[in-house]
């Protein structure tokens, strides 16, 4: 009888238990499988994707080498990537580019860990050498309105980032301002002066929401010296405040950029082959450095996609930059950029949405 007593004991034991697990509130818990961590810190291996909204919204997709559809800025993280650039536009005609695009885009990089670069154009579309057009709503101001107007929007846009909780890292003031900004007042070849005082509107509008923030003065074709003298000792003898140089390097001869490798040769006007516009920037850095004292950042690189040597390009430079003490790291520009997208043929992804061999360059290591 002992034994059956203690059987049956058994079984309202197991039962009992068997029914009070199934109560909500002894559930068993399981650990979560752990999402995968990464390293974001160190040299900076970026991309700038302001395209990114644009071309979610009008139906690109993105997927991994083995053709899994994937979230874009994800899996350029899981490639290496670890900082994020983004360009800001005034008030341009479509709304990409804009404050609130900015803001959603940011908060996305902001949550998967990564760094944050913010791009002002001071423009409602493209500034660049040749580009450097004033909004719209600002072309009849005074000069001591166009510096408020700088002053003001900085402001604005970066602290609706900071109101998020975003951390922003470094701050472009200006685009490609190889002659200035905000012609024609602010162009520099006309008045350094008044160029200068455009770059500290935003250098301390800045440093008003960001104390920690480096702001970059960002100009174009980084492997020409006198290009960037030129400009940053304008800048020094007009009393300009930078902490960061950024450069663009866009190796070869591209008289119609939107036509990719058909119209593209690896040799520039000047005879210089990509790995001499390589060795001429990387050299650049170094004298900038000892010159002005002043950190590197190159803001834009990129190189047709399906170019032969594409890879080898962006394994050259990165290696190369990472030797230069002073150059804190490289931006992609638009490498999810595919199948021709707005006519731009030098992204990271072929023309199936896949990432190309040239992603191996920003690999962790």
């Amino acid at each position: 009888m002992k034994k059956i007593k203690n059987w049956w004991m058994g079984l309202f034991l197991l039962t009992g238990f068997a029914f009070t697990s199934c109560n909500d509130d002894d559930k068993p818990v399981f650990p979560e499988e752990p999402e995968e961590t990464y390293d974001m810190t160190g040299f900076v291996r970026g991309a700038d994707v302001s395209w990114l909204t644009e071309m979610e919204a009008n139906g690109r997709k993105f997927y991994d080498a083995h053709g899994k559809e994937r979230e874009c800025m994800s899996l350029l993280r899981e490639l290496g990537m670890n900082a994020i650039r983004l360009r800001v536009w005034v008030n341009p005609v479509d709304g990409w580019c804009n404050q609130a695009d900015v803001v959603a885009k940011a908060w996305r990089a902001h949550n998967l860990g990564y760094r944050l670069m913010i791009d002002f154009h001071y423009s409602d579309t493209w500034a660049d050498p040749g580009y450097q057009t004033k909004p719209a709503a600002w072309e009849d101001y005074s000069f001591d309105e166009l510096r408020q107007a700088v002053a003001n929007h900085t402001t604005e846009v970066l602290t609706t980032l900071k109101n998020q909780g975003i951390d922003v890292e470094w701050v472009q003031v200006g685009n490609e301002t190889s002659n200035g900004m905000l012609f024609d007042e602010g162009k520099a070849s006309t008045d350094m002066a008044n160029f200068a005082a455009l770059v500290n509107s935003g250098y301390d509008a800045v440093k008003t929401v960001y104390p920690e923030a480096q702001v970059i003065v960002h100009l174009d074709r980084g492997n020409e010296l006198t290009h960037y003298t030129w400009i940053f000792n304008g800048l020094q003898g007009n009393g300009a405040k930078w902490d960061i140089i950024g450069m663009s390097l866009y190796p070869g001869e591209d008289p119609d950029e939107n036509n990719g490798l058909a119209e593209w040769s690896p040799v520039d006007e000047n005879g210089q082959t990509w790995k001499a516009q390589n060795d001429a920037c990387i050299a650049n850095m170094q004298s900038l450095i000892s010159t002005y004292h002043t950190q590197i950042m190159v803001c834009e690189i990129g190189i047709p996609w399906n170019y032969e040597q594409a890879e080898a390009f962006y394994s050259d430079f990165m290696t190369k930059a990472k030797q230069v003490e002073g150059c804190l790291g490289v931006f992609v520009w638009e490498p999810e950029c595919y199948g021709g997208w707005n006519g731009y043929q030098k992204g990271l992804f072929d023309d199936n949405g896949k990432p190309t061999a040239s992603l191996n360059a920003f690999a962790r290591n």
